[in-house]
């Protein structure tokens, strides 16, 4: 008999619901776009998003195929935005609209949150900026000064869907503290929070890990869905959840999700620490470490330069691997991961066709990509023994055959890497399976499988370490 797990994606700008069996199979999916105000980057009504995310649920569950029981559905749990905080007062009722992640008023703050924790955090995340939560606990603070006598309690964007869920809004996950300034080492939100941020400890909340089942759906919502008293499990970043649906959750696979960035998260045994800021690193449910950072490489340059002849030039590339041409597609100034380098810009060959510029530009990004990995590597004494894919990026199958080749590693594409399948995930981990591990395992299905063609490896050694040359030269590393 199948068990059937929800899992929930609130974005930016709308929301998704999944509902899939034990084994990743979906069995009702819907989506809805949120009625949002001009300035949604900067704040967002969290009473909006329960509306949605209760209505594409409702939805789902009165269109249920015949041979699906409600009775077998387990679970559900959500991933949100990282960053994204919201101040409840004793009631659990919202003080204010959520701010939002983007929102950039919080840039002083940033930077002194990035101070404090410098100065008293040995090994620990200090890259604070005005995308983090704690930047925008700090300036709410500092700017509405006659509500902080109301506040009682700090919650994260997912944190809100489960407390709506639930009625448990006093705990949340690894992922989403990161940013807040909990220790993940320590496992405790630290002295400096309190004594120079000036945050009191009964405004935080009680932290697990990731797929924590922390509650049951409420008796009305269980009631109105015709549903059990199903578990309800604490949420997680998006990013995160991405990571667990592309099936990267074991030490020693990473994912590389190619868009318009490139972004590198993965799993090792021990947290890895970049002195210069370029990575940081989530805590892994089982106590691993997921380290992740994004470089401004990625796949812009495709619909910039080549907007109307891509599939073309995409058939056309295995004829031409490898070029022997170096390239790199950075379309704009400064380059963050795996290089540090503002001034950074990119570089193309002088006098080739319009096909071969196009093929060494993916030979560029997968240079890019195995940089990155290698300072991984170095950085974390592990070895990098798999790589899963998501993103546009990943939809090119001579793409796939090139980054296997420069890599050197085993390259899989999973049917359905999204955010919300990563949430049905957690939801399964620990409610169903006995791990995150095996939960992944049997919900995720790999769609496209590529191994190193050897030949070809062996011919881009050369021209990968004249790329790095190149980019010595130009003083970027």
């Amino acid at each position: 008999m199948n068990s059937y797990f929800f899992g929930l994606d609130v974005g930016t700008q709308g929301a998704r619901a999944v509902l899939v069996d034990q084994l990743g199979n979906i069995v009702g999916s819907e989506s809805v776009k949120f009625d949002l105000r001009g300035n949604f980057r900067e704040e967002q009504s969290p009473a909006i998003w329960w509306r949605d995310c209760e209505a594409i649920i409702t939805h789902i569950l009165a269109r249920l195929p015949q041979d699906v029981d409600r009775k077998a559905i387990r679970a559900i749990s959500v991933t949100s935005t990282s960053g994204t905080v919201i101040p409840l007062d004793r009631n659990n009722l919202p003080l204010h609209d959520a701010i939002m992640y983007s929102d950039d008023r919080s840039v002083k703050q940033g930077e002194r949150c990035m101070q404090a924790a410098k100065n008293f955090v040995q090994h620990g995340y200090t890259g604070f900026n005005s995308s983090s939560g704690i930047s925008k606990m700090l300036w709410y603070v500092e700017h509405y000064p006659e509500k902080v006598k109301d506040i009682a309690l700090w919650i994260h964007a997912s944190d809100y869907i489960v407390g709506r869920l639930s009625g448990q809004y006093h705990i949340t996950d690894y992922t989403n503290v990161l940013k807040s300034g909990y220790d993940l080492n320590a496992l405790e939100w630290p002295a400096y929070i309190f004594d120079v941020l000036g945050m009191k400890p009964e405004w935080l909340q009680q932290v697990v890990p990731s797929g924590t089942v922390i509650g049951t759906l409420n008796e009305d919502l269980a009631r109105a869905w015709q549903l059990p008293r199903i578990d309800v499990v604490v949420g997680m970043t998006d990013g995160c959840a991405t990571q667990m649906a592309s099936g990267a959750v074991n030490p020693g696979e990473w994912n590389t999700t190619i868009g318009t960035t490139l972004v590198i998260k993965g799993v090792t045994r021990s947290q890895v620490v970049d002195p210069l800021g370029r990575l940081y690193s989530h805590r892994h449910p089982e106590g691993f470490w997921m380290p992740g950072g994004a470089s401004n490489t990625g796949a812009d340059w495709i619909s910039l330069d080549f907007p109307t002849d891509f599939e073309k030039l995409n058939e056309e590339v295995a004829t031409l691997i490898p070029t022997g041409l170096l390239a790199w597609p950075l379309k704009h100034k400064g380059e963050r991961y795996p290089i540090m380098a503002p001034q950074a810009r990119g570089f193309e060959p002088g006098s080739v066709s319009r096909e071969r510029l196009f093929a060494a530009n993916l030979e560029g990004v997968a240079f890019i990509e195995r940089l990155a990995y290698e300072i991984i590597e170095e950085l974390s004494g592990e070895q990098v023994t798999a790589v899963f894919t998501a993103g546009g990026g990943s939809n090119s199958k001579v793409w796939l055959r090139i980054r296997s080749a420069v890599l050197q590693v085993p390259i899989f594409k999973c049917k359905e890497a999204t955010g919300a399948l990563g949430a049905a995930i957690m939801a399964a981990s620990y409610s169903y399976y006995g791990s995150l591990e095996e939960a992944a395992s049997k919900m995720t299905q790999k769609e496209i499988q590529v191994f190193p063609d050897m030949d070809l490896a062996a011919s881009y050694e050369g021209q990968y370490q004249q790329f790095k040359t190149k980019l010595k030269q130009l003083g970027y590393i």
